[in-house]
């Protein structure tokens, strides 16, 4: 048998991160690292000695965080404490881990719907943050251990993503306009009181209302602050003084910069730097000079960097097409990096498949970067059936990290191409901006050239061409079936919506703040929502579809039903599953599976007949 078959669905699903992607913590001695992983079966709290060895359980079940996104585990100061997002009381609320007794209890009591960020006090007696409790975000201040709460602002805006100042005197925050867009950075006294703004930005979109604009990020002197923008035309670092005055770039790049922080003495800058889907660790001088590199993977991606206390190492965390997500610790004197957990299984890693990273020429000449994936061993004159996988977003990108799903596809002998198509994030503002408006048209010829660039390799089936995707790329494959029939021989569209126009009287605040964003207002611009609307053009489709959706909520999960009965009633070849136990998306471990065998199936039944 050849070899590019030998890796079974459980042996790829047993491949899983041992750490989530979010930052890990010191302790205050430098000795030891909190981290968040699902290792014992459910998300926890563990810890780990920064030279090594088996990680040590802290917490016993943190609790869903379905709003919240990821915990946010934050170790306090003192190292007394670690605070983190739970729901598990019932609703979005602060929760305390106490390191004396090990023990964790609700913190805060807001019973809103949301908290989505935090931030401690230096003396580790206070947190403050941003909920929602009466409709629109405002900044909170809780008291620790008491958990009295005080509520500091209540502007008619999104106020979000607070921090003290590091003599804990002030907190700053972001204020978001309403159609967040526009965002200002504020300051005020740490009890509250009247504001200042220190600066203000314009056209940054963020969509999940603050988090990509992040938090401000105050030098530990006090005396200045980084924020994100897109003022140069890439997402770069700026630099203001707390009392304001003109923002300056701190080390401007053709690249995305993210997740910056200052080391202890202030005199540097940690930072990610993204260059085509490759994410590296880079270091920067508070001045704007002496930029180096200091972790540059081939093939790679660095994320979530933490200075050690002493500032002498930095705490990380890697992936690669190859390796899943893994804690490392790199010295900053010379750049060596040890890994301190290892997430792959013995015998699995020499089985799992690299990508080639190509780039691929538009119907318009625009270049579309995009990922490679073809079966191993293969035999002379041998072709395989080949799949675009879209991803999210749109604004969104695929990068150098680990994907299961392309492992177990791949090794059932199908290539996979995955594209950074127009629209995407990564490649500047220009390009992410290029398909507002056009969703499923411009973009979808990105995707088709593609398939074009597919047919010109020899190991590639023609005539056998698949496409999916989840949310975005749901759409998308929706797009596909419905806006270029006959391109594609089989598409399964997960977790997508077909029809715009129904999307924006139906959906959530953000994902109508995202198509206002996109399309225009809707009141004015309702041909734009159909243009781009493939439900409306379901006559055309001559695909195959497997439309996939979790169980979820109504009315969540009823546009892709209305996809599909509109393909029934034109007697089109189609079919439904929603997923039980699911949400939105299909998630769980058992969900997972039986959703890539049911899309083996699928793809096997018209791609391999």
């Amino acid at each position: 048998m050849s070899r590019a078959y030998d890796l079974t669905i459980d042996q790829v699903l047993a491949v899983r991160p041992l750490v989530n992607l979010e930052a890990p913590q010191w302790f205050p001695d430098g000795s030891r690292l909190a981290f968040v992983s699902t290792l014992g079966g459910q998300q926890d709290i563990w810890s780990i000695s920064a030279e090594g060895g088996f990680p040590q359980r802290l917490t016993v079940d943190m609790g869903t965080v379905r709003f919240l996104g990821t915990p946010n585990a934050r170790l306090s100061p003192d190292g007394r404490w670690i605070a983190y997002f739970s729901e598990k009381g019932g609703s979005a609320e602060i929760w305390l881990w106490s390191a004396e007794d090990g023990q964790s209890r609700p913190l805060t009591r807001l019973n809103g719907q949301n908290i989505n960020a935090f931030s401690w006090a230096p003396d580790s007696r206070a947190i403050v943050f941003s909920g929602n409790r009466y409709g629109v975000f405002d900044i909170y201040r809780v008291e620790v251990p008491s958990g009295e709460t005080r509520r500091l602002t209540s502007h008619p805006n999104y106020e979000v993503y607070p921090v003290f100042t590091p003599d804990g005197q002030n907190i700053v925050y972001v204020r978001m306009d309403p159609q967040w867009v526009d965002h200002e950075v504020v300051v005020m006294p740490a009890s509250g009181s009247e504001s200042r703004v220190i600066a203000r930005d314009t056209d940054f979109f963020d969509y999940h209302y603050g988090k990509t604009f992040g938090y401000p990020l105050v030098a530990p002197d006090g005396q200045s602050l980084l924020f994100r923008s897109h003022r140069n035309g890439w997402i770069n670092y700026w630099r203001v003084g707390l009392k304001g005055g003109e923002p300056t770039p701190l080390f401007a790049e053709e690249a995305d910069q993210s997740e910056a922080q200052w080391s202890p003495d202030g005199q540097t800058v940690a930072y990610i730097a993204n260059h085509n889907g490759t994410l590296s660790l880079c270091l920067v001088g508070a001045d704007g000079r002496r930029q180096r590199t200091l972790l540059n993977p081939e093939l790679g991606v660095c994320a979530q960097p933490q200075w050690s206390p002493d500032g002498s190492r930095i705490a990380l965390l890697m992936q690669s097409p190859t390796r899943p997500l893994d804690l490392y610790v790199v010295t900053v004197a010379d750049g060596q990096a040890r890994p301190l957990t290892d997430s792959l299984p013995s015998g699995v890693g020499d089985r799992l498949v690299a990508p080639q990273k190509i780039v691929y020429q538009s119907f318009d000449g625009l270049p579309i970067s995009a990922y490679l994936y073809a079966p191993p061993d293969r035999q002379p004159g041998q072709t395989f059936p080949a799949i675009l996988w879209i991803h999210g977003g749109p604004t969104s990108q695929y990068n150098d990290g680990y994907y299961s799903y392309v492992q177990f596809f791949v090794r059932q002998g199908y290539v996979i191409l995955k594209p950074n198509i127009r629209g995407s994030s990564g490649y500047g503002k220009q390009f992410e901006d290029l398909n507002n408006g056009d969703w499923g048209h411009d973009d979808l010829k990105d995707v088709i050239a593609g398939v074009d660039y597919l047919k010109t390799l020899d190991y590639v089936n023609p005539d056998r061409m698949g496409i999916t995707g989840t949310s975005y790329g749901g759409c998308m494959s929706m797009s596909a079936v419905c806006f270029a029939p006959g391109v594609f021989q089989a598409a399964i569209p997960m977790s997508g919506y077909a029809d715009w126009v129904a999307m924006y009287e139906e959906q959530e605040l953000r994902h109508v703040k995202l198509l206002e964003y996109e399309f225009g207002p809707f009141e004015t611009h309702q041909h734009v929502y159909r243009k781009c609307s493939p439900f409306y053009q379901v006559k055309q489709a001559t695909t195959p579809t497997f439309v996939i959706h979790g169980e979820g909520k109504l009315p969540k999960s009823a546009a892709s039903r209305d996809f599909v009965a509109a393909l029934e009633k034109e007697y089109k070849t189609v079919k439904y599953k929603a997923y039980p136990n699911e949400g939105y998306y299909v998630q769980s471990p058992s969900g997972t599976r039986q959703m890539w065998l049911d899309m083996l199936d699928w793809f096997d039944r018209y791609l391999k007949d």
